[in-house]
């Protein structure tokens, strides 16, 4: 006597003659789709990753030299960016170290890092822990002098961590530029720190006093006549987000930022 059809089969075959819409079949289709799919996308994450990382580098490159005033649309991002020299800063002493490779430093990644970072008692930018050495980019002219210094900033807006770059000119007071190239403010309102015509208002600012306090303020209103040099308009509806702007600027050009680097780098001795 014959075996019945469903002995003969074998597992296989008895999975697929199930009825399409037997439960058991349904969940076994759903879990291999999924673990499929999962394989897929895994692979394409491990196999897209160094285009991902290049595209990273490629696009810090291009933020800096925007915010340096040498970038323009079709120019060679990595050839043009030979023309700028970056350099690593003990942010305690003010002054250049050579503790790691300036070129590949990772500031985000070592702030981070508790071996590599301080905690933060005073946190006006809300950063919470501060890399010991931070990067900074210069631009020199054809005789080798200083024309502008580009610093990394960063600090909490309303609903993230903004990250830019300030360009100073050479007397490390006046500002060239200033920009923020990655966050997550709300778009029409805080997101504004994007719009060219705010950006705009920063070049000529200047940012510490005679007394070598830091007097840059974002604020709403008038300034005095005193304080007009140092005045940027706060943002529309961001209220939040422009303080936030305005913490963490005072934070990076003050004492526990980038000022003893800027005074050391004024006198020449860094």
């Amino acid at each position: 006597m014959p075996e019945a059809p469903e002995k003969t089969l074998g597992p296989w075959g008895r999975f697929l003659a199930m009825p399409a819409d037997n439960p058991v079949k349904t969940v076994i289709v759903a879990v291999g789709l999924c673990l499929f799919c999962s394989m897929i996308v895994s692979a394409a994450a491990v196999a897209l990753k160094p285009i991902q990382e290049q595209n990273k580098v490629l696009d810090k490159k291009r933020n800096i030299l925007q915010v340096a005033g040498l970038f323009k649309e079709g120019i060679d991002v990595n050839k043009t960016f030979e023309t700028v020299e970056p350099r690593l800063v003990d942010i305690e002493t003010g002054t250049f170290t050579d503790a790691a490779d300036a070129a590949t430093y990772d500031q985000r990644a070592a702030a981070k890092d508790p071996a590599q970072s301080v905690s933060l008692a005073e946190d006006p930018a809300g950063i919470g822990r501060q890399a010991k050495v931070a990067s900074v980019y210069l631009i020199r002219n054809t005789a080798g002098a200083i024309e502008k210094i580009i610093l990394p900033v960063h600090g909490y807006g309303l609903w993230s961590t903004l990250y830019g770059f300030v360009a100073l000119k050479a007397d490390g007071n006046e500002v060239a530029g200033f920009q923020f190239y990655e966050h997550a403010e709300t778009p029409g309102l805080g997101a504004e720190v994007d719009n060219p015509k705010w950006k705009a208002l920063w070049p000529g600012k200047k940012i510490y006093g005679d007394d070598g306090d830091v007097k840059i303020s974002i604020a709403k209103g008038a300034p005095s006549a005193e304080m007009a040099a140092y005045h940027i308009d706060s943002l529309a509806g961001a209220t939040l987000t422009s303080r936030g702007v305005d913490n963490l600027v005072r934070f990076w050009m003050g004492e526990q930022g980038f000022k003893l680097f800027l005074e050391n780098l004024k006198a020449g001795a860094v």
